[in-house]
C-alpha cells in the first residue's frame, strides 16, 4: 500500500486517484519533449506570480524570496542540463514546481496559489511567442535591407515582366525587387496587429477566476503585457494568438516561397538570370556538373508544412467547448515548428539575397523575345492616332502576326509594313518602341519608370528601415 502511495505523489491529482497512469498514457499525456522551451517564461511569470502574491499579503515576503530564489536555480539548472525530465510529470511547468518544492520544501507548494496550469500555460506561452515574434519581425526587417541593397546596385538593369509565365512587358529589376520588399512588408504590418493579442491570462486560474484578492494589472505590467484579458473563460481557452501567429509565418512563408520560386528559374541555364552562391546550392551525388538550388526549394518545400501548421490548430480548435480541454496541448508543437522554421529559413534567404549575383545583359537578352514593346506600340496608336483602345490591340495584334512571320522584333519592322495597316503611322513610333522608352514612359503611379522606382526605394527605406 506504502509503494501505491509513493507513486501517485509523482502526479499533480495523486489524491483523487487510486492508480497512476500506464506508461501508454504517460507518453501520451507528456509535452515536456516539445514545452521544455518554456522554461524561461514560466519562471518569469511564476516569480511575477509570486511577488504579487506577495504584496497582496496571501504569502510572505520572505516565502517570495525563497521561491524566487529557488526557481532563479531551477532556471539555471535548466539551461545547464542539470534536469533529467521525466514523461510522468508532464510538462515544464511541473517540472519546475517539482524542483522547486525539492530545493525550498513545502513553501514550493505555495506558488500554485491564485492559478491554474491553464492560466499559467497560456501566460508563459504568450510571453515566449512574443519574443519569437520580435525577432522575425527583425528578420524580416533585414530581409527587406537586403532586397532594398540589391534594388539600388540594380537600378538601370531591366528585366522581362511576365504573366503567365510569358513575355509581357519591361520592367527593371529594382521594381521587382521593391515587390517583394512590400509583401514582406504587409507581414510586418501583421506582426505589428498582433499587439490586439498583448494581455495576460495569468490570475484566470482554471477557468472562473480565484478567490484570492490578487492584482492581475500588477504582474500583466511587470511581464510587458497590456492589460489583462477581461473574461476568465477565454482568458484560459483562447488560442487566437496561436492562430494568428501561424497565420503570420504561413503568409510569410508564402512570400518567401514565390521568392524562392523565382530564384530556382533565374538559376537555371534557361534563364541564366543569376548566379547563386556556393553557399546556398548543392551539388549531386553522381552528376558532377550540377548545382542545385537546394536553399529556395527547401524553403518553397517548407511552406507546405508551415501551412499545414495553421490549419492544423484551427482543426483542434473549431469543436471545442468553453472552457480548457487537453486537445490543446496540440497547439505547441505546430507553433514551435513554426516560429523556428520561419527564423531559419528568413536567415537563409537573407544570405542568399545578399549573395546573389545578377547577369543584367541576360534579363536584356530576355527582353528582346516576346515583343514586349507591344502594348507601348498599342497605347501610341490611342495617343497619337486616337485610335480607340479595342481597335489598337487588334491593330497591334495584326502587326505582332507580322513580325513573327518576318522573324522580326517590332522596331525591326519598316514604315512600309506598319502603314499597311495604318496609313497614319509615322516614323515617331520608334521612339516609343525600344525597351527604355518603354519603361521610361511608364510613369503612372507605381509604375516602374526609373524616377518612380528611385522615389519608391527612398520612401521604402523610410517607412520600413528606420
Amino acid at each position: 500500500m506504502k509503494k501505491k502511495t509513493n507513486k501517485r505523489k509523482k502526479n499533480l491529482w495523486a489524491g483523487r486517484f487510486n492508480e497512476t497512469p500506464s506508461d501508454h498514457m504517460s507518453i501520451l499525456n507528456a509535452s515536456i519533449n516539445f514545452d521544455k522551451k518554456l522554461y524561461e517564461a514560466d519562471i518569469e511569470a511564476s516569480i511575477c506570480h509570486a511577488e504579487m502574491l506577495a504584496g497582496q499579503n496571501i504569502i510572505k515576503t520572505k516565502e517570495y524570496e525563497e521561491i524566487r530564489k529557488g526557481l532563479l536555480q531551477v532556471k539555471k539548472e535548466i539551461k545547464n542540463n542539470k534536469i533529467i525530465f521525466k514523461n510522468e510529470l508532464e510538462d515544464i511547468h511541473t517540472h519546475i514546481e517539482t524542483r522547486l518544492i525539492e530545493i525550498i520544501g513545502s513553501i514550493g507548494k505555495k506558488l500554485h496559489t491564485a492559478r491554474s496550469r491553464n492560466d499559467q500555460v497560456a501566460t508563459a506561452t504568450k510571453i515566449w511567442a512574443r519574443e519569437q515574434c520580435k525577432e522575425i519581425d527583425g528578420l524580416l526587417k533585414t530581409l527587406q535591407e537586403s532586397l532594398l541593397n540589391k534594388a539600388k546596385k540594380h537600378i538601370g538593369d531591366v528585366m522581362p515582366g511576365l504573366t503567365h509565365m510569358q513575355p509581357a512587358q519591361p520592367i527593371l529589376l529594382s521594381h521587382h525587387l521593391l515587390a517583394y520588399v512590400n509583401m514582406f512588408g504587409r507581414d510586418r504590418e501583421n506582426y505589428s496587429s498582433l499587439r490586439r493579442h498583448n494581455f495576460s491570462p495569468l490570475g484566470s486560474a482554471a477557468l472562473a477566476g480565484t478567490t484570492f484578492n490578487i492584482n492581475r494589472q500588477e504582474t500583466a505590467n511587470k511581464l510587458g503585457f497590456e492589460g489583462v484579458m477581461r473574461n476568465s473563460l477565454d482568458a484560459v481557452s483562447d488560442r487566437d494568438f496561436i492562430l494568428d501567429i501561424l497565420n503570420l509565418c504561413s503568409l510569410i512563408f508564402m512570400h518567401l516561397s514565390r521568392l524562392s520560386e523565382e530564384i530556382i528559374l533565374w538559376s537555371s541555364p534557361g534563364f541564366n538570370f543569376i548566379k547563386l552562391s556556393d553557399k546556398y546550392s548543392t551539388g549531386s551525388s553522381i552528376m558532377p556538373q550540377k548545382k542545385n538550388p537546394d536553399a529556395a526549394e527547401l524553403i518553397r518545400g517548407k511552406s507546405g508544412r508551415i501551412i499545414g501548421n495553421y490549419v492544423s490548430v484551427f482543426n483542434v480548435m473549431k469543436g471545442l467547448p468553453l472552457a480548457y480541454s487537453k486537445d490543446m496541448q496540440e497547439d505547441k508543437e505546430p507553433l514551435f515548428d513554426s516560429l523556428e522554421t520561419t527564423k531559419i529559413c528568413l536567415l537563409v534567404m537573407i544570405g542568399m539575397i545578399d549573395s546573389i549575383k545578377f547577369i543584367p545583359e541576360n534579363m536584356r537578352l530576355m527582353c528582346s523575345l516576346g515583343f514586349l514593346n507591344a502594348t507601348d506600340m498599342a497605347d501610341w496608336f490611342v495617343e497619337e492616332l486616337n485610335v480607340p483602345f479595342r481597335d489598337a490591340h487588334k491593330l497591334t495584334g495584326n502587326i505582332v502576326k507580322m513580325a513573327e512571320l518576318k522573324n522580326l522584333p517590332l522596331e525591326k519592322l519598316s514604315l512600309k509594313d506598319l502603314k499597311k495597316y495604318h496609313s497614319k503611322i509615322s516614323k515617331k513610333i520608334y521612339a516609343i518602341l525600344d525597351i527604355e522608352s518603354s519603361i521610361r514612359n511608364k510613369i503612372s503611379e507605381g509604375g516602374t519608370s526609373p524616377l518612380n522606382v528611385k522615389r519608391e526605394i527612398i520612401l521604402a527605406e523610410e517607412k520600413w528601415l528606420k
